[in-house]
């Protein structure tokens, strides 16, 4: 009897024993798993991060192609645009023309009043898939596919800051406002397109207030028509852009469908930044060897102004045929 009572105290003693090992493997294998899984998001994060470096937008567009600054393709149903981490194209809170049938033509963006010179800027972090000069329409203009799954275009500049297959940040410098291509007054034409399809901008930028409409905006084949014709009374021209009827004078223009201007600042209090001519064209081109200490010891500035005025680190590299405004 003695016998059997051992050996069951035995078994029993065993059995708590394997559970107390069985416990303790999984306590140590928790921590292990919850870095396996850490690492898994680490990796899946990094991998969309290729993707998107790669090829902005991907699961919209097929191909990556620089020979085009639009060209039309299937839509989707409904496509949800994240708007988040925006920055305005430019300060200027003055639209000019609005989107839509304008004197018999289709005007597909938004003609927003810029001086030369005037720092324009990527609306969202991308890839620069076109830079291009288009006598007969954009003039000097460059096209940025986002990771959102838009296109935007900026048109009649001046000058471009960017090259194409360059990754660029929201907010960064891609150009300065100008009166290049069919344009007889400095502004900036805006598009913003879907899968090659204009979208009306004020669906999603409201110039007057410098914000977007909102975190998101969920595009709906049936109806993003519309919502862009209502956009254009929230957020559109209101009379003539705030400018007096001697500085717009509306004419037709082929491609980006211009509004023509003359270049003398409004008298409007409040609307923008009040810059005077002078100041608004005071650039130096980067010659061959330059550097930011060069140019701001010829320029008279210090290089930590002259930095700021181009939002520029004191380690860039500055390129031949780059302006900076000093």
């Amino acid at each position: 009897m003695k016998k059997i009572h051992f050996i069951i105290t035995a078994t029993i003693l065993s059995f708590v024993a394997l559970g107390a090992s069985a416990q303790d493997i999984l306590a140590r294998q928790a921590p292990i798993d919850k870095t396996m899984r850490t690492l898994d998001t680490l990796a899946l994060r990094s991998a969309v991060e290729r993707e998107e470096s790669r090829m902005p937008g991907s699961a919209l567009y097929e191909d990556w192609d620089n020979r085009y600054a639009h060209r039309a393709t299937e839509l989707p149903d409904s496509f949800r645009i994240n708007l988040k981490h925006f920055c305005m194209p430019c300060k200027s809170r003055v639209v000019t023309s609005n989107f839509g049938a304008r004197w018999g033509r289709a005007h597909k963006g938004l003609d927003i009043k810029v001086y030369i010179g005037d720092t324009i800027r990527s609306a969202f972090s991308g890839k620069v898939r076109i830079v291009n000069y288009e006598a007969a329409g954009y003039g000097k203009y460059v096209v940025i596919r986002h990771n959102n799954g838009l296109e935007t275009i900026y048109g009649h500049m001046s000058a471009q800051l960017v090259e194409e297959n360059q990754n660029v940040k929201a907010g960064q410098p891609i150009g300065l406002g100008g009166n290049t291509g069919r344009s007889t007054g400095s502004h900036l034409h805006f598009e913003t397109r879907l899968c090659g399809v204009a979208l009306n901008p004020a669906l999603l930028f409201d110039f007057r207030n410098q914000d977007v409409v909102a975190d998101y905006y969920v595009f709906h084949k049936d109806t993003y028509e519309r919502e862009g014709q209502a956009a254009n009374a929230l957020r559109g021209v209101i009379g003539n852009g705030g400018y007096a009827a001697s500085d717009v004078r509306g004419e037709t223009m082929p491609g980006g469908g211009e509004i023509r201007q003359n270049t003398r600042r409004p008298a409007v209090a409040g609307t923008f930044t009040q810059q005077n001519n002078a100041s608004a064209s005071r650039f130096h081109k980067v010659a061959v060897g330059e550097t930011l200490y060069g140019i701001a010891r010829k320029r008279g500035i210090t290089v930590d102004e002259l930095c700021t005025k181009n939002h520029l680190t004191k380690d860039v590299k500055v390129r031949p045929g780059q302006l900076l405004r000093y």
